[in-house]
C-alpha cells in the first residue's frame, strides 16, 4: 500500500519526523518497506499568464505565446493543445532543470526563438500526464516563483499489508494505526451529500440473487455528471499511489479504493438494461469482455453483475466493456458491496486477472463501511462533477453480519506477553483501536470489535492487539531455561555441513530445489508404476498438477535446475542438492523421510588454455566427485559395481556404489530416453545419488589420530592381463586381503586395451605399498608376499602376467 505523508496528515495529527513514524509503524505490525523522500525542485520555474496565443508561421501544430511573467512578457514557441488566453501556466526559465534532467535553453524552433518552456505534469515530476500543459489556480500572482504557492516536500510510503490485515489497506486505514499509536485524534473525512434528485427507488432496483457470494450491495444514482478530467490534487494522490487518472467519475472511485479501501465502480447508468442490477454466478462456459479490452470465457466460480438482460461486470474483480463510463455519459449509477472473499479469490484465480479491487475483496473488507464509501464518493463526485444525487441508498442487506463479542483475561494476556499490563492499560489500547469495550468485573474486558477489523475471532487475537499497541519492544526480555540433552549431538548438520564443504571445494553449486513435483517428472526416468520412487506422498490441496507430490529422488529437481540454466546458454554445470526425500508406507504409517544428497555434472570441465585443450565432463570425473565425498566421510572400504539398474541411469555407463558390501547410492550418465524427455539438449548429463541414512551407521564416529610412518615401504608393481569383464577394484581387494596387514595402500597406474592382447582382455598395472608399523621389512619377506598376491590374482580371475 503506497501512500504520501500529506494525504495521512489529513486524518491525523502526526508531530514525528517521517523516519521515526516509519519505524513506529514497523513495530506495530506494519512494516514499512521504502521510505522515499518526494523532493521536487522548481528552482527557475515561475507561474506564467499567458497574454497571447497566435499560429506559429513555419508549423501547423505550434503556436507562439506571450508569457506574463511578472513584469517581463517571455515568447514561448508551445506545442500543447490547451494553450489559451488568461491561462496560468508553469514556466521554465533558461537554466531551470525539469524532472527528466533535461535543461531548460533558449533555442530556436522552426525559426522562432523561445525563451521558455510551459510545462506539463509529468515535466515537473507530479504526475504522469502530458497531455498538455498543466493548468494552474487562476488566484496565483503571475511571475510568483513556483515553489511559493505548489507544496514541494513530502514523503511516500510503501506499507507491507499482511493478509490478516485488509483494512490497513487504505490512508484512513493507516492513519487509523497512526492514531491509535500516538494517541492523536483520528479525522473522518466529510460523507456530507446534497441528496437533489427523485427518490432512488424509482431510478434502480438491486436484486442479489446469490446472498452468500454477495451478502451486502448498495448503489446510488448521480444524474447530469460532467465528465471530464479531475482537479490536480487528485491526480497528484492518484500517481502517488500507482494508479494512472482515467476521468473524473473513474477518478473518484479510485481516490475512495485508496483512501477508505473500499472498491468501488461506475457504471453508465443508461447503458444499464431495466436500470435493474443483479447479483449471480456465471453460466459454466459463458464469455464476456472486460473493461481492459479482453473477452474472457467464465465458469461457475465467477460471481457476475448483470443487469436486467446481461452481465456488465465481473463481480469484485473489474468492470465490463458495455457499461463503462465513456465520453457521452451523462448519469451514473455508482456501486459498493461486500462480496465473498473465497468467491472472489477463485473467479480471480481461474481467470488470472489480480487488480487493486480483487486484491481487497480477497482479503475482505469492511461490510458495515460500503455505505460510508458510496456517500463519500458521491460527495466528490458532486464537488468535481457536479450532479444531481438521488434522494436515498439501494442497500441491500439481508443478512446483518455482527461483530463477535470476545472476552480477555488479564491475568492470561500478561501470562502470554510476560508483562504486567493493568485492566485500564488494556482497556486504553483496545479503545484507542475503535472497539467497543466493556468491563467485566475487575480481571476482563468484553470486546467487540469493529466491522473493519475481520481478523478479530479469539481472545489470543486481542492478546496480540494489546502488544501491539503497547510496544513489542516493551515486553521484557527473558530467555527460556535450557537443559542440556543426555543425547548425542543430531548427526545431519554435521554430515551435511561435511557434505557441502566437499563438494563446494571441488566447484559443484547447490542448488534448493522444491519438495513437491509432477508424478510425471518420475515417469520421464523411466519409472514404473510398481517402482518405489511412485510410492508418492500426495497432496490434500495441491497448487497445481506440478506439484502434486512430494518428491522420492533429488535427482528430478536438479535435471530441471540445469535445463533452466542450459537454457540461459550456461555450458558447464555442476549442482547438487542436499535435502529429503519422502516415501508413502501405506495409509496407518507416517512417510518414510530420508535425507539424501545428489550431485549434477554436464558439459564443460576444462576449458581451452594455453598448456590444456578443452575436456567434456565424463562418467570418471562424476565417480570422482562421489569417491571425494565418501572419502570425506572416512569410508575406506568402497566399491563400485557396474549397471546401477535404476530409472534414469544408463545400464552401460553407470555404477552401484557400496560401502562394505552395502547399497548406498548410484552414480552414472542420464539414460538417453529420460534426457529427451526433460528436453537437456544433446550433451552428456550425470549424475549421483547417495542415501545418506544408509551411509550415517557406516561412518566411522570420529575421526583418530594415526601416527607417521617410522620404517621404511617397499614398492612392486603388478602388472596383469584380466578378462574386459573384470573390474579393477575386484583386483585391488584380492590385493589388500591377500596381503594383510602389509600392505598399505593399492593404486592403479596404468590400463591398457589393444596391440599384443586379446580385443576380450585388458591389462591392468597396480603398484603396492608395503609396510609394517612395526619393523623394516625383509625383501625377501616382500618377494614371497608379492608372488602369492600374484597367484590370488592369477586363481580369482584366470589372469595372467603380462610380459616385457
Amino acid at each position: 500500500m503506497k501512500t504520501n505523508l500529506k494525504w495521512l496528515k489529513e486524518f491525523v495529527d502526526i508531530q514525528m519526523e517521517a523516519r521515526e513514524l516509519a519505524h513506529a509503524l514497523t513495530m506495530a505490525g506494519l512494516e514499512v518497506e521504502t521510505l522515499e523522500p518526494l523532493e521536487l525542485r522548481f528552482d527557475k520555474i515561475l507561474v506564467g499568464r499567458i497574454t497571447s496565443v497566435r499560429s506559429h508561421p513555419n508549423a501547423e501544430r505550434l503556436t507562439i505565446c506571450d508569457v506574463d511573467a511578472g513584469g517581463q512578457v517571455i515568447q514561448v514557441v508551445c506545442g500543447a493543445p490547451n494553450v489559451a488566453e488568461g491561462v496560468k501556466a508553469p514556466l521554465a526559465l533558461p537554466g531551470a532543470v525539469l524532472a527528466d534532467g533535461t535543461k531548460v535553453k533558449e533555442t530556436k524552433i522552426r525559426g522562432i526563438v523561445s525563451a521558455g518552456v510551459l510545462l506539463a505534469e509529468d515535466e515537473l515530476g507530479l504526475t504522469d500526464d502530458h497531455t498538455g500543459i498543466m493548468i494552474l489556480d487562476d488566484n496565483w500572482d503571475a511571475g510568483a516563483p513556483l515553489a511559493s504557492v505548489m507544496p514541494q516536500d513530502d514523503w511516500v510510503l510503501e506499507v507491507a499489508i499482511t493478509p490478516n490485515r485488509p483494512d490497513c489497506a487504505s490512508v484512513i486505514g493507516i492513519a487509523r494505526e497512526i492514531a491509535a499509536i500516538t494517541g492523536n485524534e483520528l479525522k473522518i473525512p466529510d460523507l456530507t451529500v446534497r441528496e437533489e434528485g427523485p427518490p432512488v427507488e424509482s431510478l434502480a432496483e438491486v436484486r442479489l440473487i446469490d446472498d452468500k457470494g454477495c451478502p451486502r450491495y448498495a448503489a446510488r444514482v448521480i444524474q447530469d455528471v460532467r465528465l471530464g478530467p479531475s482537479p490536480f490534487w487528485m491526480r497528484y494522490r492518484l500517481h502517488l499511489g500507482g494508479i494512472r487518472s482515467i476521468n473524473n467519475i473513474v477518478d473518484v472511485t479510485n481516490y475512495v479504493l485508496l483512501e477508505l479501501g473500499q472498491p468501488l465502480h461506475a457504471f453508465d447508468y443508461d447503458r444499464l438494461r431495466g436500470h435493474r442490477i443483479e447479483v449471480k454466478r456465471a453460466e459454466q462456459g459463458m464469455r464476456f469482455t472486460t473493461l481492459d479490452g479482453q473477452t474472457r470465457e467464465l465458469n461457475h466460480e465467477v460471481l457476475l453483475i448483470c443487469d436486467g438482460e446481461r452481465p456488465v461486470a465481473l463481480a469484485g474483480i473489474m468492470g465490463g466493456l458495455n457499461s463503462e463510463i465513456f465520453e457521452g455519459t451523462k448519469h451514473v449509477l455508482l456501486e459498493s458491496a461486500f462480496f465473498d472473499p473465497l468467491t472472489i479469490r477463485r473467479g480471480a484465480k481461474y481467470l488470472g486477472l489480480m487488480t487493486e479491487a480483487s486484491y481487497r475483496f480477497e482479503r475482505g473488507i469492511d461490510i458495515g463501511g460500503v455505505v460510508r464509501a458510496i456517500d463519500r464518493a458521491a460527495s466528490l463526485i458532486q464537488q468535481i462533477g457536479g450532479g444531481r444525487v438521488a434522494k436515498g441508498v439501494l442497500d441491500a442487506y439481508p443478512k446483518k453480519v455482527e461483530p463477535p463479542s470476545i472476552t480477555i483475561r488479564v491475568t492470561e494476556t500478561n501470562r502470554l506477553l510476560g508483562t504486567d499490563l493493568s485492566l485500564a492499560q488494556m482497556e486504553k489500547y483496545l479503545t484507542a483501536l475503535q472497539m467497543d469495550v466493556k468491563r467485566q468485573g475487575e480481571e476482563a474486558l468484553v470486546v467487540r470489535p469493529p466491522s473493519f477489523r475481520v481478523d478479530l475471532h479469539r481472545e489470543i487475537d486481542l492478546v496480540e492487539e494489546v502488544a501491539r499497541i503497547s510496544g513489542y519492544e516493551n515486553i521484557p526480555l527473558r530467555y527460556p531455561e535450557i537443559k542440556g540433552s543426555e543425547e548425542g549431538r543430531y548427526w545431519e548438520p554435521t554430515v551435511a555441513s561435511r557434505a557441502r564443504s566437499v563438494l563446494t571445494a571441488a566447484g559443484y553449486t547447490e542448488v534448493i530445489t522444491y519438495s513437491f513435483i509432477s508424478p510425471r517428472l518420475l515417469e520421464q526416468l523411466g519409472a514404473g508404476p510398481d517402482h518405489p520412487l511412485m510410492a508418492f506422498v500426495r497432496l490434500v490441496n495441491p497448487l497445481s498438477t506440478d506439484q502434486s507430490v512430494m518428491r522420492t529422488s533429488l535427482v528430478p529437481g536438479l535435471l530441471q535446475a540445469a535445463k533452466q540454466n542450459l537454457f540461459q546458454r550456461e555450458k558447464g554445470l555442476k549442482l547438487f542438492e542436499w535435502g529429503k526425500v519422502f516415501v508413502d508406507r501405506g495409509e496407518d504409517r507416517q512417510p518414510s523421510e530420508r535425507y539424501m544428497v545428489a550431485g549434477l555434472l554436464t558439459g564443460t570441465v576444462q576449458p581451452k588454455k594455453w598448456y590444456a585443450q578443452e575436456r567434456e565432463a565424463d562418467f570418471f570425473d562424476i565417480k570422482g566427485a562421489a569417491e571425494a565425498l565418501l572419502e570425506a566421510f572416512g569410508l575406506r572400504e568402497v566399491s563400485f559395481r557396474q549397471g546401477a539398474d535404476f530409472p534414469g541411469y544408463d545400464p552401460d555407463v553407470s555404477a552401484c556404489v557400496l560401502v562394505s558390501g552395502e547399497l548406498v547410492g548410484r552414480v552414472g550418465r542420464l539414460d538417453r530416453s529420460a534426457k529427451e524427455a526433460y528436453d537437456l539438449g544433446k550433451g552428456d548429463i550425470y549424475l549421483f545419488e547417495m542415501d545418506m541414512e544408509t551411509l550415517r551407521p557406516l561412518m566411522p564416529e570420529g575421526k583418530k589420530f594415526k601416527p607417521f610412518a617410522r620404517f621404511p615401504a617397499v614398492y612392486r608393481d603388478i602388472s596383469i592381463i584380466v578378462s574386459k569383464e573384470i573390474e579393477s577394484s575386484r583386483v585391488e581387494g584380492i590385493i589388500r586381503e591377500s596381503g594383510g596387514g602389509l600392505v598399505e595402500s593399492v593404486d592403479i597406474f596404468d590400463v591398457y586395451e589393444g596391440k599384443g592382447i586379446s580385443p576380450s582382455e585388458k591389462a591392468l598395472a597396480f603398484r603396492v605399498c608395503y609396510r609394517s608399523p612395526e619393523r623394516t621389512l625383509d625383501g625377501d619377506e616382500v618377494n614371497r608376499l608379492h608372488e602369492t598376491i600374484i597367484e590370488e590374482i592369477k586363481k580369482a580371475t584366470g589372469g595372467r602376467l603380462r610380459e616385457g
